[in-house]
């Protein structure tokens, strides 16, 4: 599971913003919203008439995968760089 986010974001004037999100304390406060995600994937599952067991096991594995993962993107004079840990 990922630990930390971290964002910069540099425009043309001035320093660049570093901002690092760690991801347990998020996912404790939004927990309530991530149960009701999960209920609805679900249900979606369900009505779909796809394994709920393998659905959530490859969404856990996409989740996994995400350390290391870097998003950069580029607009005119500002950039932004989204890195997981």
């Amino acid at each position: 599971m990922p630990q930390v986010v971290a964002v910069r974001c540099t425009r043309a004037h001035g320093r660049p913003l570093r901002i690092w999100v760690p991801v347990l304390p998020v996912v404790l406060v939004l927990s309530p919203v991530l149960l009701l995600a999960v209920l609805a994937a679900a249900v979606a599952c369900l009505v779909y008439r796809i394994s709920v067991v393998r659905a959530l096991g490859a969404g856990w594995g996409v989740v996994s995968a995400l350390p290391g993962t870097r998003i950069d993107l580029e607009h005119g004079r500002t950039a932004v760089l989204v890195t997981i840990r």
